[in-house]
């Protein structure tokens, strides 16, 4: 990992996905996290405040040693367990069927290899677990994806890889996940990054 991915990239990311209005969304898509949960795209630990007690203990997967850093202070008042366990989603060092739950916030747009990654998360949970996401990606409207397409070489430029056009749902599914809820929607901001997907599927 290069001094821009590990030193300066994650307080952009702390930045630009810290602010109250993604709190609503944080809050809905951990509602229903039950029992172990990894997490991937941990980061500087946002999510933290919203676990539920549900929650038994949480494995976080962070490639930035600065963002796990910029996250003590989150994880240190958790009454949630929560270790670093890895460092990459696209080889989790756990053992099948470790999991009860997943949870990725903002993350599946700069994974390299997503499709790998996804079907990690999905090895990786136990047979009926569940995957809880909120991601930007590909709207829904022609027009919107239009602009995702013409500024996605701009954005994976000066942001770590980041895409604006990914089709969330489609990956997840051709993962081998069945989607048991999802809410598209737009959040404030430019519709072109502010396409979201909330929602919960199912690994068979």
């Amino acid at each position: 990992m290069g001094i821009y991915e590990d030193r300066v990239l994650p307080r952009i990311v702390d930045l630009s996905c810290g602010s109250k209005m993604l709190n609503r969304d944080r809050k809905r898509v951990c509602a229903d996290l039950h029992g172990r949960v990894v997490e991937i795209g941990f980061g500087s630990g946002r999510n933290v405040p919203f676990y539920p007690d549900t929650v038994k203990s949480v494995s976080a997967v962070e490639p930035a040693d600065l963002g796990w850093r910029m996250a003590a202070e989150r994880v240190a008042a958790s009454t949630v367990p929560v270790e670093r366990s890895g460092l990459d989603g696209q080889h989790l060092p756990f053992e099948d069927n470790s999991f009860d739950s997943a949870l990725s916030t903002w993350t599946l747009c700069t994974i390299p290899d997503v499709e790998t990654a996804l079907g990690e998360v999905r090895r990786v949970l136990v047979p009926g677990g569940t995957f809880h996401f909120v991601e930007h990606g590909l709207a829904p409207d022609p027009g919107v994806v239009k602009w995702q397409n013409r500024l996605n070489p701009v954005q994976k430029a000066m942001a770590g890889g980041c895409h604006l056009n990914r089709d969330i749902r489609g990956l997840i599914e051709a993962a081998g996940f069945e989607i048991r809820d999802i809410d598209r929607f737009y959040e404030s901001g430019p519709k072109f990054i502010a396409a979201l997907s909330l929602g919960v599927a199912v690994s068979a």
